[in-house]
């Protein structure tokens, strides 16, 4: 098989009356509280800016991801060095003030992120200026307790005009930390924007809306409740896709989602669709992209089960394993290869990933043992 996004695999109201969904029904979906991606007014515009508002301040602390983090501390490291290097009489000073400046500004960073991250949940509900004021605060302190901490340890003079300076520090330290990630935060909404129309595009294909509304049509007549649940499944799929959502959903939502694209096709596939669930609890609540997982279910059943002749097999499996969540999606290979695409679905894909988890997911694709398989492996 040839696929369309990579060298081996392409892209990617009341209940009470409500016919009986192809699987078992999950209250989320329902408007259950706790649910980020569908209790959404959908095309409520303030509603938008709020959730834009919210998606940009979740971006911002992404601080706490170890990757992002690291960063921050190398630039503390290089601003600190910096300063005091002009100030510097000879090399064996230089030396001296880089070796106790980076001594500082470790203890100071490394003592302001674990904070900033404890209080996270509290910080983002606070009013912009007071949460701006806490955090040149918070970055204040920990200076100052790194160089409390040099000064008793006789690396420092310990007069009370180098702790003031040392608090004036900080607090400029956590401010130009803030503003660089507001100014990453602002220039990753229109690249996921951009991504998510791209992702879309190449998802709600039309032979796929054409094929689930002849299925419907067909189950009109002899069996109208399944031919309601299509069109409600149908619907669902259509209402996420098109609504703004926030930077993240968990895992468990992503499953469901894919389960009512796939038991659309299950309908029309037939006995030549063969789906095996295995899915890990512990791994539910992981955070990922809103409809990161569609594309890749989709793409099995384009190109791994649509052009055999017999059939195919997709296996969907979850799992938590230190610390991480790792997503699977396998399917079967035709006998005969179809044609290569361009990979644009995959591509956004790993890109959303990128950006809400930077470094730490991955996704990866491609052919072992005579399967095709795309992996995602996210933090827990």
């Amino acid at each position: 098989m040839a696929p369309a996004d990579h060298p081996a695999q392409p892209d990617a109201g009341d209940t009470g009356s409500r016919a009986p969904s192809l699987w078992p029904d999950t209250g989320r979906l329902r408007g259950a509280a706790g649910s980020s991606l569908f209790n959404a007014t959908r095309f409520d515009p303030l509603q938008g800016q709020a959730t834009q508002a919210r998606h940009r301040l979740g971006l911002q602390f992404h601080l706490c991801q170890p990757a992002l983090a690291l960063r921050v501390l190398l630039a503390v490291q290089a601003a600190v060095l910096l300063a005091g290097a002009p100030l510097a009489q000879g090399w064996v000073d230089a030396a001296s003030r880089a070796a106790v400046g980076a001594f500082a500004g470790l203890a100071g960073t490394l003592l302001w992120l674990p904070a900033v991250c404890a209080l996270r949940p509290w910080l983002a509900s606070r009013p912009a200026m007071l949460r701006d004021g806490l955090l040149l605060a918070l970055g204040g302190l920990a200076a100052l307790a790194g160089w409390a901490l040099c000064a008793a340890l006789g690396l420092v003079p310990g007069a009370a005009s180098r702790a003031l300076g040392s608090v004036l520090a900080g607090a400029a330290l956590a401010g130009g930390v803030w503003h660089w990630l507001g100014l990453r935060a602002a220039a990753a909404q229109p690249v996921e924007a951009s991504a998510r129309l791209a992702e879309l595009q190449s998802r709600i294909r039309p032979h796929f809306l054409f094929n689930a509304l002849n299925t419907a049509l067909a189950l009109v007549q002899v069996d109208p409740q399944r031919a309601e649940a299509v069109l409600e499944d149908l619907a669902q799929l259509f209402r996420v896709a098109l609504a703004e959502t926030g930077s993240a959903v968990t895992l468990d939502e992503e499953i469901d989602l894919a389960q009512r694209y796939l038991a659309i096709e299950q309908l029309r596939f037939g006995e030549r669709l063969q789906l095996v669930w295995d899915l890990d609890p512990a791994a539910a609540g992981a955070s990922v992209p809103p409809l990161v997982l569609q594309p890749l279910v989709e793409n099995a059943v384009r190109h791994g089960v649509e052009p055999a002749v017999g059939g195919g097999r997709i296996v969907v499996s979850t799992r938590a394993h230190r610390g991480m969540a790792i997503v699977l999606v396998t399917n079967t290979l035709p006998d005969t290869p179809g044609a290569a695409g361009n990979g644009i679905a995959l591509a956004n894909v790993a890109e959303r990933l990128r950006l809400l988890h930077d470094v730490a997911a991955t996704l990866h694709c491609g052919v072992e043992h005579g399967l095709y398989n795309a992996r995602i492996e996210v933090p827990l």
